[in-house]
C-alpha cells in the first residue's frame, strides 16, 4: 500500500458505515486539494502522496458503488 493509506485498505473500509465512508471521502478530497495546491506552489515534498490519496478516493467510491449495487453489504444491514 502507498504512503499514509495503510488505514484505508479494503478490509478497514468494509467495516465503515455509509456515513463514515462519505466523511472519509470528504477528508480525502480535501487532502487531495491541499496536495495539488502545494504541488502548484512548489511546496510538495512527496509526489507519491498524490497518487496514494487518489487511490484512496477511488477505493472509497468503489465500496460505495458496490453497496449501491448490493454486491457488498454495509455493516448496518448485516453480512
Amino acid at each position: 500500500m502507498a504512503i499514509g493509506s495503510k488505514d484505508l485498505n479494503v478490509a478497514a473500509l468494509d467495516g465503515f458505515s455509509d456515513d463514515r465512508l462519505v466523511e472519509e471521502l470528504r477528508k480525502a478530497k480535501e487532502e487531495l486539494f491541499n496536495l495539488r495546491f502545494q504541488s502548484a506552489t512548489g511546496q510538495l515534498e512527496s509526489h507519491g502522496r498524490l497518487r496514494a490519496v487518489r487511490r484512496d478516493i477511488a477505493r472509497i467510491y468503489t465500496i460505495i458503488r458496490e453497496r449501491e449495487l448490493a454486491i457488498r453489504q454495509s455493516p448496518e444491514k448485516g453480512a
